[in-house]
């Protein structure tokens, strides 16, 4: 269901004037209940939660969801789409989130947080809720993983090395390779080379045809990557989660990110040890990465508002 909706967007200046750009979606026709954050993936655009956000509305819920930095219309241009800034930006990225919250919590006073996070956005939820456990009432992880093992150190002085010789802005196919050139192999046909992401060749088309998505990002966003997963693997900062804080991991059974449901397993293992109190996990049969923009989407965001709807009661 979706509802009469107006949007508005706004802009603020991060710690380091970095301008973020903010998407604001409002129901009109009923009083607010509670307000969903959306923290998107690599390589595309709040804009594409849109009608996510509308279905949100309807139930009476406000979103917010900013284009991270080196993403969107937060990026300085097309060319430097996926350069998220100088060493330690991926902090500042979740910082930005952070921000968002305030922003939230300033403008709804009383009204619940909660957090959407897909993709690499899920990583930055991952390292949001250690750094700003008090924030938010409710995490939803969307496409995530929970440890990415030998693969993330081999490829950790790769590419500190190809940094190294061709500078943060230079981009590199073999690096992008190295991180992300297995996901679309057990996909059929390779028309595109992101059949990885969904079942649905509307949205498929959507995506390769937006200017905002799929860009080869530079080199040195892979090195801040790498350090944010290596951090909320520590077993030291995974003592900051807070066990209080609802959590729920939403994954495609055929998402490679989430190593096809077996890293999924091992994000919900992570947070059980941990002691969260709230922790919930569903795999969507047949589904791959972009479980919002797949052909079983409504399913999804169905379960997506029931687990907000029972949190706040």
């Amino acid at each position: 269901m979706m509802t009469n909706s107006i949007s508005e967007n706004f802009t603020f200046l991060s710690s380091d004037k970095t301008g973020i750009m903010v998407y604001k979606w409002i129901p009109v026709d009923q009083e607010p209940k509670g307000v969903v954050q959306i923290s998107h993936g690599m390589a595309e655009t709040a804009a594409r939660y849109e009608r996510f956000a509308k279905v949100l509305n309807g139930k009476g819920f406000i979103v917010y969801a900013n284009d991270h930095r080196g993403h969107g219309k937060t990026a300085a241009s097309i060319d430097e789409l996926g350069y998220l800034g100088e060493k330690g930006s991926f902090k500042l990225l979740v910082e930005d989130l952070a921000t968002v919250s305030d922003r939230i919590k300033k403008e709804n006073p009383g009204l619940p947080i909660y957090l959407f996070s897909h993709s690499m956005g899920s990583f930055a939820a991952q390292r949001y809720i250690m750094n700003y456990p008090d924030k938010i009432n409710g995490l939803i992880l969307s496409g995530s993983n929970g440890e990415q093992g030998l693969p993330l150190k081999a490829g950790k002085w790769l590419v500190k090395l190809a940094m190294l010789v061709k500078g943060r802005k230079a981009k590199s196919e073999f690096v992008d390779s190295l991180i992300f050139g297995g996901f679309n192999k057990k996909f059929y046909p390779k028309k595109t080379g992101y059949e990885w992401l969904t079942r649905d060749a509307d949205e498929l088309a959507k995506y390769v045809n937006d200017l905002y998505c799929g860009t080869l990002f530079p080199i040195s966003f892979y090195d801040e990557l790498i350090e944010n997963l290596e951090h909320i693997e520590d077993k030291e900062t995974n003592k900051k989660i807070p066990q209080n804080l609802p959590i729920v991991i939403l994954s495609g059974a055929q998402d490679p990110v989430g190593d096809f449901g077996e890293g999924v397993k091992k994000l919900y293992k992570r947070y059980e040890v941990c002691g969260v109190k709230d922790l919930e996990m569903k795999l969507y049969e047949g589904a791959r990465h972009e479980i919002l923009n797949e052909t079983n989407r409504d399913e999804v965001m169905k379960d997506i508002i029931e687990w907000l709807e029972k949190r706040i009661g």
